[in-house]
């Protein structure tokens, strides 16, 4: 029995670490399912998405006693179950980021959109030119560069859900960095001679 000076908890203050040791499942899955559904849109399109957010969620709760109770929060957890599963659909990947560079190169310009239209036109060749760089980096650099940009999770999250140290995230993110800077670097440079 509760008394009269003790609020009952909300369930927004219990932790995810709680409600998997409690088999909640259904509160975790309400609290990261659109999220993770948007980050598994954006690397392997509409098509496949569904299917592989309700496998990440199975496994997850499949394998729920894996899940380090230390950690408050299951999202990088629920991230690095995503992020294998995502490599084993690699092909459906490449051409969702094919997709991207089709689209960013084909974008049309409405005449109310004229203000904007410059930084549309550089966003588009950009998008043009950093989409063959990102599916020609290393897969646990792209997974640590677009854990971090399309997630905003920290480094720490990213360790986590990939199962490396955070060290490792800071270099594999440096150098997808890298990489496309010089990407885009080599593109105005040649752009800048003709």
């Amino acid at each position: 029995m509760r008394t009269t000076d003790q609020p009952a908890a909300r369930v927004e203050d219990i932790s995810d670490a709680a409600l998997v040791a409690a088999e909640s499942f259904d509160l975790v899955f309400s609290r990261h399912v659109d999220a993770l559904y948007g980050y598994v849109v954006r690397r392997v399109g509409l098509s496949l998405a569904e299917e592989l957010t309700a496998e990440t969620f199975a496994r997850a709760f499949e394998h729920r006693e894996r899940f380090v109770s230390l950690q408050e929060s299951a999202r990088p957890w629920l991230y690095g179950i995503a992020t294998n599963l995502i490599h084993n659909k690699w092909r459906a990947e490449r051409r969702q980021l094919v997709a991207y560079a089709r689209a960013a190169a084909m974008t049309p310009l409405a005449f109310d959109e004229t203000e904007r239209a410059d930084a549309k036109i550089d966003a588009s060749a950009s998008a043009a030119r950093v989409v063959p760089t990102l599916m020609d980096l290393e897969p646990g650099d792209r997974d640590a560069l677009l854990l971090f940009a399309w997630q905003d999770l920290t480094y720490e999250e990213i360790a986590l859900a990939l199962g490396i140290p955070a060290g490792t995230v800071a270099s594999r993110i440096n150098r997808a960095r890298r990489r496309i800077k010089t990407s885009l670097g080599e593109h105005t440079d040649t752009a800048t001679e003709t």
